[in-house]
Formats: C-alpha cells, structure tokens, sequence
C-alpha cells in the first residue's frame, strides 16, 4: 500500500487491531476446548457427577457422546487428518 492509503485507513487501524485480538482470543479458546487433556479431565469430572448421582445416566451419555466427538476431533486435528471443523 501506498503512503496515501495507509494515511486514508489510518482511521480504521484500531478496528483492525481489535479484529486481530478477537481472532487470537479465538484461536486459543478452540485450541483448549479440542485439547485432549482438558477433554479427558471433562469426561473424569462427568464421571465423578454420575457416580456422586448428581446426573442421570441419560444426561451421562448425551455429554460422554459430546466429549468424545470433541476428542475425536482433536485427534483428528493433531494427527493431520482434520476436516476444517477444528482448529
């Protein structure tokens, strides 16, 4: 870009700047949410709740299935085999 152009845009440079930190804030959100660990320390937690009764064995499976499609991804992601629906 020219001196003119950056001059004229100058103005939209915090938005810039904001959409950058939004995609960063973003990025590592996704990255723990498909992170294998924090899974498996999610389906650890759903074990101790059904086991303490605090959930049902219907509300157990419904989440076991949701977390173990998270990890299914992550491991998908990792290995190189992602399909775009992860980081």
């Amino acid at each position: 870009m020219g001196l003119i152009s950056e001059v004229l845009l100058l103005p939209l440079a915090p938005a810039r700047g904001s959409a950058w930190a939004i995609r960063q804030v973003l990025n590592e959100a996704e990255r723990i949410y498909y992170d294998p660990g924090t899974v498996r320390a999610e389906l650890a937690r759903l074990e101790e709740q059904l086991e303490a009764g605090e959930i049902t064995e219907e509300e157990f499976d419904r989440q076991e299935d949701e977390l173990l499609d998270r990890l299914e991804i992550a491991t998908r992601t990792s290995a190189g085999l992602g399909n775009g629906t992860a980081p």
